[in-house]
């Protein structure tokens, strides 16, 4: 049986293992504040418990997918990462490797997902931690699902059109709840939701896409940026731009039988087990 590890665990597994120099970036001096950047992970790739190592330091072991870690401090630079298969590393061959770049002062989010095509990948996205205008929210999509172009609607209107994976879109929104909804692109043919999202004044939702259309298991997830509020109406939240994160998923069911099909057509999905090594 495979013992989650908490949000807590996970940090200060990261952030001890990424500060020794072996199997991580070696600084010439040690980094000031400003050196650094706030970094969280996030498992979207469904089906698959892995190992997560920077070089050869295991840094997130049993790793469930959904899950997204706490955020933590990292020294700006560049990190070998490899996702392993539960128990497969260091020594197997990775199901996803990438050499990621952190850049400094920046807010960020790893993510381990499917392309369109199903297969494993990680991007590292960089999080807009600016001023939000008084009384509006500002909403972030990242579509990581194996799955073709999407709209996605707020409401059951259109606010994000033809989003691609693994691209991002982003705006400012009146505050408040909206329903949001994924459709395929073009069309009123639900994908994914609807779920309710808490726009609050002053933050910055991050909500993924991400899960598999043919495996059938799609969903959202979401991440939320606080301590965003223009002056002079900022209310303290701590550090400007901490993530809170949100580890209830929003699972929101299958596709329907029409879009499963339309997706089908297009032959664009393969499954996962046969492209993970």
């Amino acid at each position: 049986m495979i013992t989650r590890v908490s949000g807590a665990a996970l940090t200060a597994g990261v952030a001890v293992v990424l500060s020794v120099t072996a199997g991580a970036p070696a600084f010439a001096r040690p980094q000031a504040a400003d050196d650094q950047a706030t970094v969280s992970v996030f498992h979207g790739v469904p089906g698959l418990t892995v190992d997560v190592y920077a070089g050869d330091k295991e840094l997130l072991p049993d790793f469930e997918p959904g899950t997204l870690t706490d955020p933590l401090k990292l020294d700006a630079g560049s990190y070998d990462i490899k996702v392993f298969k539960d128990g497969e590393g260091p020594d197997g061959t990775p199901a996803i490797e990438k050499t990621v770049d952190v850049p400094a002062g920046a807010n960020a989010t790893l993510v381990a997902h499917l392309t369109a095509a199903g297969k494993p990948a990680l991007d590292a996205y960089v999080n807009d931690t600016s001023k939000v205008p008084a009384g509006k929210a500002r909403l972030t999509v990242r579509h990581v699902a194996a799955a073709p172009a999407v709209d996605v609607r707020a409401d059951r209107t259109a606010v994000f059109k033809n989003l691609t994976n693994p691209k991002e879109a982003k705006g400012e929104v009146a505050a408040g709840t909206v329903s949001a909804d994924v459709t395929l692109a073009g069309t009123d043919t639900v994908a994914i939701g609807p779920a309710d999202l808490n726009l609050a004044e002053g933050t910055n939702t991050l909500v993924y896409a991400w899960g598999s259309a043919e495996e059938k298991n799609l969903a959202l997830k979401t991440q939320t940026l606080t301590g965003l509020h223009s002056a002079p109406a900022g209310v303290p939240a701590g550090e400007t731009g901490a993530a809170a994160v949100h580890n209830e998923g929003l699972p929101l069911g299958a596709l329907s039988l029409g879009a499963l099909s339309a997706l089908g057509a297009a032959g664009l999905l393969v499954r996962l087990r046969a492209s993970v090594r």
